[in-house]
């Protein structure tokens, strides 16, 4: 592997880091963490009904009892809830309040202009990372 690959994937990790420990912080200052923003996205793609305890596990890569107990914290700060599926009354799934829609759109909007703001980084690193081949 050439220098020019590690200088490339160097710049592409440090591009992501500052990413990352944007959203930390800019959740942390909205009153959530990292992992709970994450729910909460996952929640808001969900459709109408709300993905179900099941597949928010699946999509953050959780245990199940793990996703309960996210779904548990979430429901205490009240930006969730749980509705029981009309197909399935032993299923599950989980929606955002009217609080919660608001606080995730909030953090959506700052971590969009976040990313476009390390646009040109990003967008060079994987430019540099897809001229380089990786000798094997």
């Amino acid at each position: 592997t050439s220098d020019a690959t590690f200088e490339a994937l160097a710049a592409f990790r440090f591009t992501l880091r500052q990413f990352l420990a944007f959203s930390d912080g800019a959740a942390k200052t909205s009153g959530v963490t990292a992992q709970q923003y994450q729910a909460m996205l996952v929640i808001r793609v969900g459709g109408h009904d709300g993905p179900s305890v099941k597949q928010l596990a699946q999509e953050l890569v959780l245990q199940p009892h793990g996703a309960v107990q996210l779904v548990d914290r979430l429901a205490a700060m009240g930006v969730v809830e749980r509705r029981a599926s009309q197909e399935d009354r032993r299923r599950v799934h989980v929606v955002l309040t009217a609080a919660g829609n608001r606080l995730v759109s909030k953090l959506a909007a700052q971590h969009v202009s976040e990313l476009v703001r390390h646009r040109p980084l990003l967008v060079e690193s994987l430019r540099r990372l897809k001229s380089v081949r990786p000798r094997r």
